[in-house]
């Protein structure tokens, strides 16, 4: 006798891999942000105030509240921080006492978009592949447990307790006189690295510093090409030693070397781990599978111990847990610190740049220059397809009998004689296939391999 299958149900598509985004009002409105406050408080049940905060887009103070308003009515106190960038709420809900932290932002996502990223207690992130969808699953079902007394909303500012945090990463009589352009895009940043400006002896050349949720000179997101040119322009015009620039959450920063010139995030995290390695030797340092050669030989030659993790926020934060690793590096500018409750920052690493800078003697672009030359890479280049699984199958089967490594930690990654490597994979955010490849001292290698496989990518994306 045949079994009858089983329905599979429908998710709600908004709820990503580990955080919910989507567009306002459509996915994301009040009801939604209500009903996943209460869903957060049944699944959490947190044992102390839950930390709020909110990024600048207008509709930000709105989801906010009722996710507040959900929070109260599920029997949970609430914090709310206010207008903050997402580590802010991190850095509020490691505090002792705290029962987690919910965050309202879409980051770098088009301005009619807002979502909703959330941690428990002690800042630990709430893992994709089991709490995620059970909250889904309750806001869908609306399966919420009765409860006694109701919650209460208090405002409070951790800013002052940040900064000082921060601040503590970096020995300021290392720090040398520096012009320093800072783009925060109109997103959040502006007011902290204003706060961290005053405490530090950097002429701040200042682009679109004020918060506006209308982000009139576009969306807060470097990655972008396009978005990088006003940056870059500033450096050269003040003759600045770098130029920083951060998305709307500034969970990101990136980075400009004095000639102006983009310096991708993969050489920023092998960087990093050098800075931090001094004096910590045999520590874990974490990377992402899209590029990886960089990090792992410098993290070999000063004796440290380089572990591969899936690229994700979530994802990443939870295996340095595991691991207690000192730090963690994406190569889309996500860097993890031990210290700061193994959450990512954005402020952190240029104040880690700016020190080596100041204490090396020497340009960015010649701390990251020889590694740049030694290990060139393509960069993330991204594919909008129809069916992303069905053409990584394809570029596997044209590919794997010639690697000589294979890995499917996350996507496709195939290396081939020590001589060049990539790594394909589907978006957690997005509906996005993304490509990254580099090989060893051939720039010229990695450009045609790059060409090869987007030819492919787009030969296999054609309808047949």
């Amino acid at each position: 006798m045949q079994r009858e299958s089983t329905p599979k149900e429908e998710r709600l598509p908004y709820f990503k891999a580990y955080d919910v985004r989507g567009k306002v009002p459509d996915e994301i409105n009040e009801e939604l942000a209500y009903f996943i406050g209460r869903a957060y408080v049944a699944e959490v049940r947190p044992g102390g105030p839950v930390a709020v905060g909110r990024d600048v887009r207008l509709s930000s103070p709105d989801l906010q509240r009722a996710l507040i308003h959900g929070l109260n009515e599920g029997g949970a106190d609430a914090l709310d921080i206010g207008l903050c960038g997402t580590e802010m709420v991190y850095f509020a809900a490691a505090r002792p006492g705290m029962g987690g932290g919910v965050m309202i932002t879409a980051s770098h996502n088009p301005r009619d978009e807002n979502g909703i990223k959330m941690v428990r207690g002690g800042a630990v992130p709430m893992n994709g592949d089991r709490d995620l969808p059970a909250l889904e699953r309750r806001v869908r079902t609306r399966n919420f447990p009765a409860v006694g007394p109701a919650g209460v909303c208090r405002e409070e500012s951790v800013l002052t307790e940040y900064v000082r945090t921060v601040l503590g990463f970096i020995d300021p009589d290392e720090l040398e006189p520096m012009t320093l352009v800072a783009n925060a895009g109109n997103g959040c940043a502006g007011p902290i690295v204003d706060q961290l400006g005053e405490r530090l002896p950097f002429n701040l050349v200042r682009l679109f510093m004020e918060p506006d949720g209308r982000f009139p000179n576009g969306v807060p997101n470097p990655l972008l090409p396009e978005n990088r040119e006003a940056t870059s322009n500033a450096v050269r015009r003040h003759s600045a030693g770098m130029g920083v620039a951060w998305d709307g959450d500034f969970d990101r920063c990136f980075f400009f070397d004095e000639s102006g010139r983009y310096v991708e995030g993969y050489y920023v995290v092998g960087l990093l781990a050098e800075r931090l390695l001094e004096g910590r030797p045999k520590s874990r340092i974490l990377h992402d599978t899209r590029l990886y050669w960089n990090t792992v030989e410098i993290v070999r030659n000063l004796g440290g111990i380089p572990v591969m993790g899936r690229t994700g926020h979530a994802f990443m934060k939870a295996l340095l847990r595991e691991v207690d690793g000192l730090y963690g590096g994406e190569m889309s500018a996500h860097h993890y610190f031990k210290d700061f409750f193994y959450c990512d920052s954005g402020m952190i690493p240029w104040l880690l740049t700016a020190q080596a800078v100041s204490s090396t003697g020497r340009t960015l672009a010649e701390l990251v220059g020889e590694r740049m030359a030694k290990y060139p890479c393509s960069g993330e280049i991204n594919r909008r397809v129809v069916d992303p699984d069905g053409i990584m199958d394809r570029v596997l089967a044209r590919y794997a009998s010639r690697a000589t490594e294979e890995d499917h930690t996350d996507g496709v990654s195939l290396a081939f004689q020590d001589q060049w490597r990539f790594n394909l994979r589907k978006s957690n955010t997005e509906p996005l296939l993304r490509l990254n490849v580099e090989s060893r001292e051939n720039r010229s290698l990695m450009e045609s391999k790059t060409d090869e496989l987007l030819r492919l990518i787009d030969q296999f994306s054609e309808p047949t």
